[in-house]
């Protein structure tokens, strides 16, 4: 958010840095279905653990191939431990 001189606020966004990402579409379940149905795309987004995907938090977004995904929760570590994973919806 940005305060103008007049006191008012503008919302956007801004780009923080570029990741190589995996994008994995969730299948089969009921919670899925339903999202399927108010055009949402549920997916997982894996990229690996570093300096810059730490400060990743639920209120960003992203934009995979031209596709934006809001980010639904904070990144998790993945079973390894060199990832981070997080739930979207495009």
């Amino acid at each position: 958010m940005i305060e103008t001189d007049m006191g008012g606020v503008i919302e956007g966004w801004e780009d923080r840095f570029t990741l190589w990402a995996h994008v994995r579409y969730l299948r089969g379940s009921e919670a899925v279905m339903q999202a399927r149905l108010v055009s949402k795309a549920p997916v997982i987004i894996t990229v690996r653990q570093s300096a810059q995907s730490v400060g990743i938090t639920s209120e960003w977004r992203a934009v995979v191939g031209g596709v934006i995904f809001d980010l639904k929760e904070d990144p998790r570590p993945s079973e390894d431990g060199g990832f981070f994973e997080m739930l979207a919806e495009a």
